[in-house]
């Protein structure tokens, strides 16, 4: 195939790939040609008639650009003055139901901010009572087109009232000129449904799929119909009328994918926009709600700024060197176990190294963490199998992949933009097999739904490689070419009889074939994984058995397959690249390994511990315990009081001293020693990390309003007052430059090679390229399968389980809209399954009314008897719920608000009866 085609635009040859159209290859070639309907990476639609051009010896007459395929030796004209006219015509229909005042003024670029008209005549549509003034496409094609201020047609104010109800946008489709690029955004790119073409009066107009509201519509709140949107139809609601003075680009600090953002800044030093930047590769332009609506945090005016000392019970304005010295005197009362440090997830790779080279360094103890690094077990087995700590493949391989297995994951709202690709390739065909007790909105994607019983996930993938093995679906020049262990690993299978695995995991055992089929016929299958249902003993034994399953199906070491483990945290991958772990060092390496720490040593000149320390869900026992006596927390993170680390909150009144470097106030800083002011990843430099192992420059965007600095300098200036070796860090570059040094798989990268764009590890050298896939050549070795001993739930308090779901859309129940103050809220009765055998023992029949309780809270609804697992209560909520709650909370930071869907133990008290059931 040939990889390059030649044609000529306006004269000017120009290079493309086959497959490319016209409009396309002169975009990216830097050739304006104008345009309205078309966008990068969707399909053409050839509706706007602005990209209209002349191909010599082509069709007679003009063609859409964008509808026609770029051929070699293709000579294109995009100017003439048939061309101009028809353009001119096209865009007088469009002005004719558009407020165009200022469109066509051939003074706009005169025009100040205030509402007076410098033409001296009444205007009541001109462009700054437009929130996308300045930022609008159609008016770049109006002065491209040199527009008159007069024109033939009769202008038809629509008069359509604004539509402001749902959460976190505004409507106004008196500005739309119907492209269809929100629409098909929805669709071609989201997977998702929730915008349509309507029709008012013979007029066709954008409007919800389903009912009157987004919220009931199945919208995600990504914010790409705002994104793509040419006018000022779709527009964020906060800030709408604000104008940008600059933009930076940097990175979206609240999931592990990584987007690459660019943050609109006003001259009042404000973030007023974020939008997800088109060309970057973790996030090719899109984003998700908590991205595009959860980062401004950073503009709060309860921010942190100013140092705090406790004097006697009350906290004590300082000055940042006053708390620095204090601080410092106080930590060097304590050395080794005495000392533990959590770092955050938010911190950049040179906040989290510093981070833990203060602990092992200055405070000379390994008790290090990230507050989000709950699940090692993730990820562990990984190196230990494989040769590294992460996800093989990129996140847009799969988007390629035919077979997808996801185990225990709410991605779509946790790691959400790594759904796109894999809505899309579902949309092409592929395949899913999902493995969860709760309804998400993947299962409603999947060909096959698998709900075991919680804790017995790594049983029914045994079985389902046993049924692989049996039936001889594996991939057998794979297995025995590459993979190591091979004997042993198939004489474990034999304990797992497909009988004795179904009434474990309470899976028929036809299923259990089905999926084992699909998995092993249907590649290039990916395998995604949260484990976010099992309890942290049986996470080991389901991630040894994934990556079992993915090398049995040879799906490890190609293009459009791989294991994808979905880390909760922003930057946690690199927090561990960079040693953030209480028994890693840099590199991932254990602190037990004496050729590790001695190289480690003679780098940096420095002494390290040698005995591990306590893992964050041990750290609050080592606290009651009074072993833990000094901490140091960095950031906030849910782990913090969603049960994760036990009372955490509680213990923390059994330190001798507490040091909170932080961005708000909350009950944590409330009861610390010392509070620093730590700065938002809005004002910083550095880096992150994403779970594809890319490596991103995040860069300062919003200047420091007081005493906030970055993490790494608070904690190099403590390291520094208290007399540790190989601190004074110049600035954050220093220490990345220190951390290629000792994180070999870091080696050749560099601030001027992020710079152009992220790279992902391992690249070794500065002369080598970066590593997308890994393990094309290397040899796996297969682990034993274990047969364990799947856990029977008993509590007398909480006799059931509750498995909360949630999807976007629910067509099969009635859904209504209520407004309050002017906003709208889901209206509709709630729906609890439960399995016969569990409603027979509780006396409930279909439709009664119960009230479920967990230690968070109460649902109320109406019994059905549908549930599938025993022991299992499940309720299926809307994402419109958490996307209003989200839209008007008043947490300074919401995003950290945003609940999970953990299975809650409960119990069942029937309406009306003051007895539980």
């Amino acid at each position: 195939m040939v990889d390059e085609i030649t044609l000529t635009i306006d004269g000017v040859e120009i290079k493309t790939t086959p497959g490319t159209n016209v409009l396309q290859a002169a975009m990216d070639a830097g050739v304006y040609v104008p345009y309205l309907c078309y966008y990068p990476g969707m399909k053409a639609f050839g509706a706007c008639r602005m990209c209209v051009v002349e191909i010599e010896g082509g069709p007679p007459g003009s063609q859409a650009s964008c509808t026609v395929p770029a051929a070699d030796g293709m000579v294109i004209t995009t100017k003439t003055e048939q061309i101009n006219d028809l353009r001119k015509g096209v865009m007088d229909l469009l002005l004719s139901e558009h407020p165009h005042g200022c469109l066509t003024c051939h003074r706009i670029d005169l025009c100040g901010p205030t509402d007076i008209c410098l033409r001296h005549v009444s205007v009541n549509d001109r462009c700054v009572t437009c929130p996308k003034n300045e930022r609008c496409e159609l008016k770049d094609t109006v002065r491209y087109l040199e527009m008159d201020m007069d024109s033939p047609l009769t202008y038809n104010n629509r008069s359509i009232p604004l539509k402001v109800s749902d959460p976190m946008w505004d409507m106004d489709l008196n500005l739309c000129i119907v492209c269809g690029r929100c629409v098909r955004v929805c669709d071609e790119v989201r997977g998702d449904n929730a915008l349509t073409f309507t029709d008012r009066s013979g007029r066709s107009l954008i409007g919800t799929s389903h009912g009157t509201s987004l919220l009931e519509s199945g919208c995600e709140f990504c914010g790409a119909c705002i994104d793509i949107c040419p006018t000022g139809a779709l527009v964020e609601r906060k800030y709408k009328w604000d104008k940008a003075d600059k933009t930076v680009k940097t990175i979206c600090p609240h999931c592990p994918v990584g987007c690459e953002m660019n943050l609109e800044i006003d001259k009042k030093n404000r973030l007023i926009r974020a939008i997800p930047d088109r060309k970057a590769n973790a996030n090719k332009g899109q984003g998700c709600f908590k991205g595009k609506f959860g980062l401004d945090f950073v503009n709060s005016p309860k921010r942190i700024t100013k140092a705090y000392i406790r004097d006697e019970e009350e906290l004590a304005e300082s000055t940042i060197l006053k708390a620095i010295d204090f601080t410092s005197g106080k930590l060097s009362q304590y050395s080794g176990t005495e000392f533990a440090l959590i770092a955050s997830p938010r911190g950049t790779n040179e906040d989290n190294y510093i981070a833990q080279k203060f602990s092992r360094v200055a405070m000379k103890s390994n008790n290090v963490n990230s507050s989000s690094n709950i699940k090692t077990d993730l990820i562990t087995p990984l190196q230990k199998m494989l040769g590294f700590h992460a996800a093989t493949n990129p996140i847009w391989d799969l988007e390629s992949s035919k077979c997808f297995v996801i185990i225990s994951s709410n991605l779509t709202e946790e790691q959400n933009v790594v759904g796109v690709p894999i809505k899309k390739a579902l949309k092409n065909g592929a395949s899913l097999v999902v493995i969860d007790q709760r309804e998400t909105e993947m299962t409603r994607f999947a060909d096959i739904w698998i709900k075991p019983v919680p804790g017995s996930e790594s049983m029914l993938i045994g079985g389902i490689i046993k049924v692989i093995i049996e039936e001889s679906l594996d991939d057998h020049d794979f297995l025995l070419g590459r993979c190591d262990n091979l004997k042993a690993f198939k004489d474990s299978l034999w304990a797992f009889d497909l009988v004795k695995v179904s009434t474990l995991t309470s899976v028929p055992a036809e299923d259990i074939r089905q999926a084992a089929r699909m998995i092993a016929s249907k590649g290039p299958a990916s395998f995604l994984y949260a484990l976010e249902t099992l309890e942290p003993e049986y996470r080991e034994y389901c991630t040894k058995a994934i990556i079992n399953l993915a090398l049995v199906t040879g799906n490890v070491g190609k293009p459009s397959c791989g294991i994808y483990p979905l880390l909760p945290g922003g930057n946690e991958q690199g927090s561990m690249d960079v040693g953030c772990v209480f028994d890693r060092l840099p590199g991932f390496d254990p602190v037990s390994d004496d050729n590790a720490r001695g190289r480690l040593e003679d780098i940096l000149g420095v002494q390290m511990p040698i005995e591990p320390g306590v893992s964050l869900s041990e750290l609050t026992t080592a606290i009651e315990g009074g072993i833990v006596k000094a901490l140091v927390i960095i950031g906030d993170n849910a782990s913090f009081r969603n049960g994760d680390l036990g009372d955490f909150i509680s213990c923390l009144s059994k330190l001798d001293f507490l040091v909170v470097m932080s961005t708000f106030q909350n009950e944590i800083t409330d009861m610390a020693d010392v509070v620093l002011p730590s700065a938002t990843f809005a004002q910083k430099d550095g880096t992150h990390t994403n779970l594809e192992r890319r490596v991103q420059l995040l860069r300062p965007a919003l200047k420091e309003t007081g005493d906030e600095q970055s993490d790494w300098r608070t904690l190099d200036q403590l390291a520094t007052r208290m007399g540790a070796q190989g601190f004074g860090y110049v600035d954050s570059a220093e220490i990345f430059d220190e951390i290629t040094s000792v994180v070999n798989f870091y080696g050749g990268l560099s601030y001027k090679r992020l710079d152009i764009d992220g790279l992902q590890w391992p690249c070794l050298a500065d002369d080598m390229s970066d590593t997308e896939r890994l393990y094309s050549d290397s040899r796996p070795k297969m682990e034993e399968m274990e047969s364990i001993e799947v856990p029977i739930y008993k509590d007398k308090e909480f006799p059931y389980l509750l498995a909360t779901g949630r999807i976007l859309h629910d067509s099969e129940r009635s859904t209504g809209i209520e407004y309050r103050n002017g906003r709208a809220m889901l209206e509709r009765d709630e729906i609890i399954e439960f399995h016969g055998d569990d409603a027979n023992t509780m006396n409930l029949i279909e439709g009664e009314k119960v009230e479920v309780i967990s230690g968070r809270g109460a649902i109320k609804g109406s019994v059905r008897l549908t549930g599938s697992l025993k022991g299992i209560i499940s309720t299926t909520g809307l994402f419109g719920d958490l996307a209003y709650e989200f839209d008007r909370s008043k947490s300074d930071d919401p995003v950290l608000a945003v609940e999970g869907l953990p299975l809650l133990p409960v119990h069942v008290k029937k309406i009306g009866s003051v007895q539980d059931v």
